[in-house]
C-alpha cells in the first residue's frame, strides 16, 4: 500500500446537515467509526435569514405579517453582507476547533449541494424563489470556503442519495442499522440531522 492510500485510510470526513445558521457536524473515520458529533451556530446576535426576512420586507413581501419591520433595500443588502462575513468567521473558528478535537486528520467535508442562484444579493432578494433558500446557501458556502482554506476537499452531496451512497461506500445493502448502532453508542441527541450528516460523511470518505 502506498503512502497516499495509508494517509487516506487514516483520514476522517465531516458530514454537515445545516438548518439556517446552525449545523450538525458528524465526523467519521474511513472505517465508519464515529469520531465527533457537535452542533454549531455560524452567527450570533444577527438576523439568521436576511435574504428571506429583511430582504423580503425591503421589496414589499410579508408586510402584513406582525413580525415585519420597515427596511430599505440598501440596508437589507448591507445586512446580508454583514451576516455573510460573520458566517465566514464562525465557519473558520468552528472548523479549527473541530480539527483540534479530532484525533486524525480531516480530509473532506460533505455539504448539501447548492441550487443555482442569481449572481447578486439584490437579484437574490428580488427573485421570489431564490430568496427562500439564499440564506441556507450562504451558510453552506461559508463552511465550504473555510474547509477549503484548511486544505479539505468539499463533497457536495445530494440529500436524496446520501444514505444509498453511504451504504455503497461501506459495501452494505443498507446503512440504517449502522446509524442506529452509532446512535446507541453515542447517546442522545441522535436525530435525523445527525443520521444525514453521518451518512454524508461516510459516503464522502468512501
Amino acid at each position: 500500500m502506498n503512502s497516499a492510500n495509508r494517509t487516506a485510510q487514516r483520514a476522517a470526513a465531516v458530514g454537515v446537515a445545516e438548518h439556517g445558521n446552525s449545523a450538525v457536524l458528524v465526523t467519521v473515520a474511513a472505517s465508519g467509526e464515529l469520531l465527533d458529533r457537535r452542533r454549531i451556530d455560524l452567527t450570533e446576535k444577527l438576523p439568521t435569514h436576511p435574504h428571506h426576512h429583511q430582504g423580503s420586507w425591503a421589496v414589499g413581501r410579508y408586510l402584513d405579517s406582525p413580525w415585519a419591520r420597515p427596511i430599505s433595500l440598501a440596508d437589507a443588502i448591507a445586512l446580508v453582507e454583514r451576516v455573510r462575513e460573520a458566517a465566514a468567521r464562525g465557519a473558520r473558528e468552528h472548523l479549527e476547533a473541530l480539527a483540534a478535537a479530532v484525533p486524525v486528520p480531516i480530509a473532506v467535508i460533505a455539504i448539501r449541494e447548492c441550487p443555482k442562484l442569481p449572481p447578486t444579493v439584490e437579484e437574490r432578494i428580488r427573485d421570489n424563489r431564490a430568496q427562500t433558500f439564499a440564506d441556507s446557501v450562504m451558510y453552506r458556502e461559508a463552511l465550504a470556503s473555510a474547509a477549503q482554506a484548511r486544505g479539505w476537499s468539499v463533497d457536495w452531496y445530494d440529500r436524496e442519495r446520501a444514505f444509498r451512497d453511504a451504504a455503497s461506500a461501506l459495501g452494505r445493502e443498507e446503512i440504517d442499522t449502522l446509524l442506529r448502532e452509532m446512535g446507541r453508542k453515542v447517546g442522545p441527541p441522535w436525530q435525523a440531522a445527525h443520521k444525514l450528516a453521518a451518512a454524508a460523511a461516510i459516503a464522502a470518505i468512501g
